[in-house]
């Protein structure tokens, strides 16, 4: 009954997707669903693992950078500029993460904090990326020789498809035997290690992937607005997708993606108050922790757990 049900969830949030762009413009659409790959990929690695990162811009907005320096300049096809922005954010994610799992808490946090600074400067030092003109107008070139995606319908549809890719590969690595060690060591890391884990090799495959995964969220994106630019890296992008996950709910599937279509909505709509769209996402960010502490989603799933088990 509950499998049939779900079914039907998905059935129909996949019909609402498919007609959302005659009903909302398409690039608006497509950019949220750019951030909500980002944000499931974050909360693949502070909602299983229970790894707090402060540097996610890095992999980004490092990935966006690469994607549109290779598909400008050196001319390389959409797929190609994607998987090489895909490839660096993973490399980057490989190298910071073995240095990063070496700590824990606060000291983790503010190590890919700090990390992640060291790429905000090369961005804004290098030549390749533009510095604060950042890469304009990258070219959207036909994808895989015959799927024009210079018409925004058609490019709605191959990032709906990538994003259904990555929210299928997270629900795997989740419900896998992997996804259950990640969990236990989010709960009781020494008692994993006693049950004889190697833990630190499963924190930097979490670390990888979630850092690949948001590369490819960066790479995707830059195709979507074709401009990458210092805010993808900024460590302000880092505190967006933490604001993102905790709104739509910590350690869901589905929460991350509702906290970026309410935050990107919030941004697109309310950008017509300047400065002040900053203080109200705030105002509405303490409302939502203070009232939903386990965010949208999660205070959804409580209270439908509360209504079957028969809870007043």
């Amino acid at each position: 009954m509950m499998q049939t049900r779900n079914l039907a969830i998905l059935v129909a949030l996949l019909a609402l997707a498919i007609l959302a762009p005659f009903v909302v413009y398409p690039v608006f659409l497509m950019k949220a669903l750019c951030f909500a790959i980002f944000a499931c990929a974050f909360n693949l690695l502070i909602g299983y693992v229970g790894l707090l990162s402060f540097g996610h811009a890095a992999y980004f907005g490092g990935s966006a950078y690469i994607a549109a320096h290779v598909a400008k300049v050196w001319g390389w096809p959409i797929e190609l500029a994607i998987l090489s922005g895909v490839a660096v954010a993973a490399i980057l994610g490989l190298m910071f993460g073995a240095l990063a799992i070496r700590r824990q808490g606060i000291y983790f946090a503010m190590v890919t904090l700090a990390l992640a600074q060291m790429v905000f400067f090369l961005a804004v030092q290098a030549k390749f990326t533009g510095g604060e003109d950042g890469i304009q107008a990258v070219p959207r070139k036909v994808l895989f020789g015959f799927i024009d995606i210079s018409n925004e319908f058609t490019f709605y549809y191959v990032v709906l498809v990538i994003f259904l890719a990555a929210f299928a590969l997270i629900y795997r690595i989740v419900h896998s035997p992997f996804g259950q060690v990640l969990k236990a060591i989010r709960e009781n890391e020494p008692r994993t290690i006693s049950l004889g884990y190697r833990v630190n090799h499963y924190k930097l495959l979490a670390f990888v992937l979630s850092a690949s995964l948001a590369g490819l969220a960066g790479s995707t994106k830059v195709f979507v607005t074709q401009l990458a630019s210092l805010t993808d890296v900024q460590w302000q992008m880092s505190g967006e997708v933490v604001l993102m996950t905790l709104v739509g709910g910590l350690g869901t599937l589905f929460g991350p993606v509702v906290g970026a279509f309410v935050v990107i909505t919030m941004q697109n709509y309310l950008s017509g108050f300047g400065e002040w769209v900053l203080v109200i996402q705030g105002v509405i960010f303490v409302i939502v922790v203070l009232s939903f502490r386990r965010g949208i989603v999660g205070e959804i799933a409580a209270w439908w757990k509360a209504r079957r088990n028969g809870a007043p």
